[in-house]
Parts: structure tokens; C-alpha cells; sequence
């Protein structure tokens, strides 16, 4: 099945655009992405303040998730989008929240398809296709952003609709510049306290919510912000978190799990949500176990250990490094025995009933390791980053290091 694109002015309709054309696309996309990254906050600065923010990784997925969409649309017209679709919604509440119009984003969308335009143009030259599939493609593209910008406005005007007590946008506006951080003047944000009637406090615990349906403020304290429309929902309570706050949670609905970041001034708040959303996202990679309300005080050692994957990625490559010659089952073998080593510095027997081996295998797993790392075990320095690093990959894979 092939898209058929939308009429062009008062002419003939042009010609469906050719399923082929998605597989010439989609090498393009992470480089296209990037630079539409660029373009767009070079010419609307606000944007690229919100991609530095506490929002910035929302955003960025919902921007990759639009230009993906339209090349799965290409290949399979008629495959639904409903994650595409809430986010731009959802996109649309966040303009509404932040009390600036849409003119901005729909300047967005549009400067995003004419870099994608320029750079379908580079592939026409490249494959040689025909200037009509160039002009079906930037049809269907234009097509494309209107269905953006409708969604967007949805989401835009339900805000609207529902939002004519202007106190409950004033606190939202409140939250996003608690979560904006420095350098926001600390006379502003007292300002715009007096107009919430929101006592400012000295320290705040955000708290990360999964976005589910039904997810409202009902039952939560008064003095609690909360956005639970935007892309990714979260709370901030005024003080510690204790057993009253712990209570107000249990108002959300059951699958909407929580994740209680640091208590922190006031100014630290958004290394608190970022804590708290690191939390759950631990959660989907089975590092940490779920439950209905998690608390970033009983992980700290894991989102530390777990904080950067990539570079966890660099530091075993390199501590492990002296591995790298062994099968994979002589490999697994020795690095099991190295961390129960490092974690207990038990006997060879003790070891033994770790490990479900003879004492006589541990000593000889033990000499062959003395022999392949040589003196770096005897290093505090390198002992502490070998331990670090099969720590970090036991919590990665909860049992299956990978070396």
C-alpha cells in the first residue's frame, strides 16, 4: 500500500508517493534529527533553553518520534502513531501551561520540514529521482505538519477549555520556573509565589510520575505543584518527604508509579526530578525492582554506579581490558570470581559456597587472575575502579555482568 498525498491547490492530485522512497530515508535520520536540532534552536531560543531543562529528554524523544512517524508512514500508511500523537498533545498543554501562543511551535514544525526538504533534496541528486516524486514528497511532508499542528492545537485548546481558573496556571507556571533553576532571579520567582499564594520553602522533594490515563490532582495537598499533563508527569512537595506525603500518593491511580527524588534547596530542584525520572527508568531495565512508590535515599549507590551508561561502557572495556583474549565461559568464570573476591575478600572455602565450587577452583581461579591482571589488583586505585565497575554491570544485568 502506497501514501497517497493530499491534493495541491486546485490541481490533480500528485502521485503517490513510493513505499521505496522510506528505505533511502531512514539512514538519513539520526544526522537529519541532529541538525534539525540545531536550526530549530538556533531560531527560537526558548527551545533550546527547554532541551537544556528538566524537559529536555521528553522533548527530544517527542521531536524524533515525529520525523520517525512520518517515515513508517511512508513505508506503512496506514500504521497508527497514538504515542506520536499524545506527545504532540501533550506538546500543545505545555505551550498552554507556559502561557505563550502556538506560534512559536507551529514555526517549529515548519522550519524542521524545510530542513528535512533541503535534505531530501541532497538524496533526489544522490539516487536520481524524479523533481514529480520530489514534489509528491515535500506534498505528503507539508500534509504531514498540518496533522502536527491539529494534534498540537487539540491539546493546546483542551488546556484552554479547562483552564479559566487562571491560579491553577499560575502555580504551573511556578513549577517550571522552580524546575528552570538558575539563573531565574530570585525576586521573579517571589513574585510569582505572592500571585500562586504559595508560600516559597526552604527545601522541596520532586517526585516523578508515570504518565497514565486519569492521572489528576485530586486528593493531593494544596500546597503540592503538580504537572501531570506534560510528557513526563511530576510533583513538588514543600519540606521532606514523610509519612503524610507518603499517604497524599497513594491518591493516584495504582499503575501510576512513583519515584521520590532527593529533599534539596529549593534552587536543586531539577537534580531532584532528574534523580527521581533516572529512578524509574532503572525500573524498566529491571536494575532496580518496582514497586507502587520508590525512593531515590534507597538507590543512591545504584543511580550513581549507573548514572552514565556510556561511559560505564568505556571504564570496562578498560578495567577489564586484560580479559579480552578469553572465551566467553573462561571469561565469565574469572570476572564472577574477581567481584566476590573484591566484594568479601573471603577464603578460598567461603568463596567456595558463593561461588557453588570446590575451595580448589577458587584458588585456581585466583592464580590465574594474580596472573593475568598482574599488580593492578594490589593498587587501591585500581582495585577500587575494578570494583566499581563489576559492581555497576552485576546491577546492570542483576546477575549476568557483561564484560
Amino acid at each position: 500500500m502506497q501514501r497517497t498525498t493530499r491534493p495541491s491547490g486546485a490541481g490533480e492530485p500528485l502521485a503517490p508517493l513510493p513505499q521505496e522512497f522510506a528505505a533511502l530515508i531512514r539512514p538519513e535520520l539520526p544526522s537529519l534529527i541532529q541538525e534539525i536540532g540545531i536550526e530549530v534552536t538556533r531560531a527560537y531560543p526558548e527551545y533550546a533553553r527547554l532541551l537544556n531543562g528538566p524537559y529536555g529528554k521528553a522533548v527530544q524523544l517527542g521531536v524524533e518520534q515525529n520525523i520517525r512517524v512520518f517515515v513508517e508512514q511512508v513505508a506503512r500508511p496506514s500504521s497508527p502513531s497514538p504515542l506520536r500523537d499524545e506527545m504532540l498533545r501533550r506538546f500543545g498543554r505545555f505551550e498552554a501551561y507556559e502561557g505563550r501562543s502556538l506560534e512559536s511551535l507551529q514555526g517549529a514544525y515548519r522550519l524542521g520540514a524545510r530542513v528535512a526538504l533541503r535534505r531530501a533534496k541532497r538524496i533526489g541528486r544522490r539516487y536520481n529521482l524524479s523533481p514529480t516524486l520530489m514534489l509528491s514528497f515535500a506534498d505528503a511532508l507539508f500534509a504531514y505538519v498540518d496533522d502536527l499542528e491539529a494534534l498540537t492545537r487539540e491539546g493546546y485548546l483542551e488546556v484552554q477549555a479547562r483552564s479559566g481558573d487562571r491560579a491553577e496556571a499560575t502555580r504551573r507556571r511556578l513549577l517550571h520556573l522552580i524546575l528552570a533553576g538558575p539563573p531565574v532571579p530570585r525576586a521573579a520567582l517571589a513574585e510569582l509565589c505572592e500571585q500562586a499564594r504559595w508560600p516559597l520553602p526552604e527545601q522541596v522533594t520532586l517526585v516523578a510520575l508515570r504518565p497514565v490515563p486519569d492521572l489528576t490532582e485530586r486528593g493531593l495537598d494544596n500546597d503540592v505543584l503538580a504537572d501531570l499533563a506534560g510528557p513526563q508527569p511530576h510533583l513538588l512537595l514543600p519540606g521532606p518527604f514523610d509519612d503524610r506525603r507518603r499517604r497524599t500518593l497513594s491518591s493516584l491511580p495504582e499503575d501510576a508509579r512513583a519515584a521520590v527524588g532527593l529533599t534539596v534547596a529549593v534552587e536543586g530542584a531539577a537534580d531532584s526530578v532528574r534523580w527521581a525520572r533516572r529512578l524509574l527508568e532503572l525500573v524498566d531495565t529491571g536494575a532496580v525492582d518496582d514497586a507502587p512508590v520508590l525512593c531515590c535515599t534507597d538507590h543512591l549507590l545504584t543511580l550513581w554506579l549507573l548514572s552514565d551508561p556510556a561511559l560505564l561502557e568505556h571504564l570496562a572495556d578498560r578495567e577489564l581490558a586484560p580479559l579480552s583474549g578469553l572465551t566467553a565461559t573462561r571469561r565469565n568464570r574469572l570476572v564472577e570470581t574477581l567481584r566476590t573476591w573484591l566484594e568479601t575478600r573471603g577464603t578460598a572455602a567461603r568463596m567456595g559456597e558463593l561461588l557453588a565450587v570446590h575451595p580448589q577452583t577458587v584458588r585456581y581461579r585466583l592464580r590465574s587472575l594474580e596472573a593475568i591482571f598482574g599488580d593492578r589488583l594490589a593498587d587501591p586505585d585500581g582495585r577500587f575502579a575494578t570494583e566499581a565497575v563489576l559492581r555497576a554491570l552485576q546491577l546492570r544485568g542483576r546477575g549476568r555482568p557483561r564484560t
